[in-house]
């Protein structure tokens, strides 16, 4: 995620690597050309003039405005909502997992060093395999330096969240066998675990369900429509200035669809995604140190 300073009004004007200009610089270059081809045609050849009946059709794009705003608005909304909901979970998997430390770390004993290593290993390296399995990168990754031979390797073709929290559930189930844990303890730590997976099931649920497919494509065909059309009633009354005026509605509406694309899915390595590896990195400081 890009860190910035939202009052640095400077800095925000300049370009950067994920700008939508220049992402649309290529199709913004051809709306350019084709609208400069258009009012040549009708300034040079038809000598179509400000009260030619081909101006009234600014009226039809004066009405498919107000639509067309209509729809980016929405599209912009759900795409934002996915991103803070993605976010929240991600706050919730912090406070999960500090919560479950701190109770694990008051329910053992002073002297239990293997345990709370063991955990101390084991909880960051559910936000970890969160994060690769949001993010498809199943790849064989250490949690640390130096391996712990206790935490047995996952299988990362299946799904790794799930074993963490299998082997949890194991190491907790083994304490209250042995005595280190209560019934009412189990009980109160098997909530905490359970909030673990209920928060992957959440992430998923926003990784595996874009956008209806004919919304997003009938909104790109009624931009590229409208667009195309706008020289036709423009050139007549504006001449060739309607050239960058073009460009720059073709700019606004598609930066708005792509922006949306973009923040829709929150679990990726772009720059406007959530910043995950952070995250990950503040939930094992808080757990060691609350363990230690």
């Amino acid at each position: 995620m890009l860190s910035y300073d939202s009052r640095n009004w400077v800095k925000a004007l300049a370009f950067h690597k994920s700008d939508t200009f220049r992402k649309l610089l290529p199709l913004l270059l051809l709306v350019g050309l084709y609208s400069a081809g258009i009012a040549f045609i009708e300034l040079q050849y038809f000598k179509v003039g400000a009260d030619s009946p081909i101006s009234n059709i600014t009226v039809m794009h004066s009405l498919l405005g107000f639509a067309i705003s209509m729809l980016l608005v929405f599209r912009t909304n759900t795409a934002y909502d996915r991103w803070w909901e993605g976010r929240k979970l991600w706050g919730s998997l912090v406070n999960v997992s500090r919560n479950f430390a701190s109770r694990m770390a008051a329910f053992l004993r002073p002297d239990a060093e293997e345990e709370r290593t063991y955990l101390a290993s084991l909880i960051p390296l559910f936000a970890r395999e969160l994060n690769k399995h949001l993010n498809k990168a199943w790849t064989q990754v250490e949690l640390d330096e130096e391996p712990h031979p206790e935490i047995p390797e996952l299988d990362r073709a299946k799904h790794a969240p799930a074993q963490v929290v299998s082997l949890m559930h194991q190491r907790v189930m083994r304490l209250h066998r042995d005595g280190v844990l209560s019934s009412e303890q189990l009980i109160i730590l098997n909530t905490d675990i359970t909030a673990f997976l209920d928060i992957c099931g959440a992430c998923e649920r926003i990784k595996n369900t874009p956008i209806p497919y004919s919304y997003t494509t009938f909104l790109k065909k009624f931009i590229v429509i409208y667009v195309v059309t706008l020289p036709m009633g423009f050139a007549s009354d504006l001449g060739y200035l309607a050239v960058p005026v073009v460009m720059f509605i073709f700019y606004v509406l598609a930066s708005l669809e792509l922006i949306a694309e973009e923040i829709e899915d929150p679990f990726g390595n772009d720059r406007n995604d959530l910043p995950l590896e952070r995250l990950c990195t503040t939930i094992e400081r808080s757990v060691k140190e609350i363990l230690d």
